[in-house]
């Protein structure tokens, strides 16, 4: 399944300030957990994450800092500051609001679809 850029974009900020509050991580971590909580249907490139992540930690939202893999080698992990945190209660907030409206239109879109008038639906005030 191919994504909507505009929704993608959308959806990025507080899915990856959500899997930063499960603990710091590192960019590729980051791009696995987004795929493995999709079940592979969203993947994510880090032409996409690492300006998202750069843009975050300019606005204060997440702290990076330098670290060292098993293997030795140098990677940036990135944490929640406490504005993150707050940051992320506000997105949460916002989304529950879209994901309400969105499933009471998809719910009125299919209940005038099995109208059985045997003529489009007409909603409420466009008459």
């Amino acid at each position: 399944m191919r994504f909507d850029k505009d929704l993608v974009a959308a959806s990025a900020t507080p899915l990856v300030l959500g899997i930063l509050a499960e603990g710091e991580s590192y960019g590729y971590a980051i791009l696995k957990r987004v795929t493995e909580l999709s079940g592979g249907r969203m993947q994510w490139t880090d032409g996409m994450l690492y300006p998202l992540l750069h843009r975050l930690e300019r606005l204060g939202l997440v702290v990076a800092t330098w670290g060292t893999s098993e293997a030795g080698r140098r990677r940036k992990h990135y944490a929640l500051t406490p504005a993150g945190h707050e940051a992320l209660a506000e997105r949460r907030q916002q989304w529950a609001v879209v994901a309400d409206v969105l499933q009471q239109v998809w719910r009125s879109a299919q209940d005038a679809a099995q109208a059985p008038t045997g003529r489009p639906a007409v909603a409420e005030g466009w008459a």
